[in-house]
């Protein structure tokens, strides 16, 4: 709920104020899958929130079903190995999914071959640096409108992509 502090404008000896909520262990928890069109012709983000509350396994499953609801076809899924990644519910939506779905698994902690975490890089140091929420579903809203913002600019998700050390050959993403 604290915000990322950047450099702020005010007269000289006033420093801007910046209220916010103390001692509060709110959260908005975000999971989101960039994908790739098969005829490489265009980007999506798929998105979800949790207001205080975490992406665990059957989370990600659930996240995952929805993902599924929303695009035909088989899904090829690259993450990392964390444990959010792994477990029963997932090898449930597996099943499920009778071979639309396929996981394919980073090392547990590489964000940086990951087109996603660049979203969340932008979300916080470019969009909502100096923001402070009034609570939880404050925050909420307007990552959701930060998101959907992100859904249509082509251009910025193609720099996702690219910002990422995912080993993609570059002409697949036009």
């Amino acid at each position: 709920m604290a915000p990322l502090v950047r450099r702020r404008w005010a007269p000289l000896g006033e420093p801007p104020a910046l209220p916010q909520k103390a001692k509060h262990r709110e959260k908005v928890s975000v999971a989101a899958a960039l994908w790739l069109a098969p005829a490489r012709d265009r980007l999506g983000l798929f998105t979800q929130t949790l207001v205080n509350g975490y992406f665990n396994n059957e989370r990600v499953a659930g996240f995952l079903q929805a993902l599924l609801r929303q695009l035909p076809g088989p899904l090829l899924v690259v993450w990392d190995g964390g444990p959010m990644h792994k477990g029963d519910p997932l090898r449930a939506v597996m099943a499920e999914a009778e071979g639309r779905l396929v996981l394919e698994r980073l090392v547990a902690y590489g964000a940086d071959l990951m087109p996603v975490e660049q979203l969340g890089t932008w979300l916080k140091y470019d969009r909502l640096p100096n923001f402070a929420p009034r609570d939880a579903h404050h925050l909420d809203a307007v990552v959701r409108d930060e998101l959907q913002v992100a859904r249509g600019d082509q251009e910025r998700l193609k720099n996702f992509f690219h910002a990422s050390r995912l080993p993609l050959p570059r002409a697949l993403l036009f």
